[in-house]
């Protein structure tokens, strides 16, 4: 049963939705929903949800349910789409649940899509929840290899070659002459 996303009859706009149905949502044509707040001259925030350039893999016009925004530890009132919330381990350990990662196919998608544009692999750092999931992040960064130092030192304070000194003069700027002038 995929509890992920709740399909309308009418093509969905990501510029017709409002805030609490913005975040998490993919428009008609497979673009993601981003919520974004400015602020008014007065001080007020204002919240507009406008259509990304980000793509959703064969998604199209959902809006996600609440029961993945719970079960997934999500925010409805999340601006923009960032991979940072995978460095945190609550919100991690709600993504690698089974309640989210095998039931909320488009959360699931863009996280997918984030970490890989990190150079993470999803379901390996799922794997690592087990462990600490910041030194898994870290390791899967680096693919768990790390290269060996110098064989011998280095000095970085050396110059290539020798440095030659300049003399520079002051002169009162001329303007070029004209042919025939």
């Amino acid at each position: 049963m995929n509890l992920s996303g709740s399909s309308s009859s009418s093509m969905i706009k990501c510029e017709a939705l409002e805030k609490s149905r913005c975040a998490f949502a993919v428009s008609w044509s497979g673009k993601r929903c981003v919520l974004e707040k400015t602020v008014k001259r007065s001080g007020e925030e204002a919240f507009t949800c406008r259509t990304s350039e980000i793509e959703a893999d064969q998604l199209q016009n959902i809006v996600e349910t609440e029961q993945c925004i719970e079960g997934c530890g999500l925010d409805r009132n999340t601006l923009g789409i960032s991979s940072d919330s995978l460095l945190d381990t609550r919100f991690t350990r709600d993504l690698c649940s089974s309640r989210c990662y095998n039931h909320c196919s488009n959360v699931v998608d863009l996280f997918f899509n984030l970490a890989a544009g990190e150079g993470v692999f999803l379901p390996k750092l799922c794997e690592a929840q087990g462990g600490n999931v910041r030194r898994g992040m870290s390791e899967i960064r680096s693919s768990g290899v790390v290269a060996p130092g110098p064989v011998q030192a280095v000095s970085l304070s050396t110059a290539p070659g020798p440095v030659q000194a300049m003399s520079l003069s002051v002169a009162p700027a001329v303007a070029p002459a004209v042919n025939g002038a």
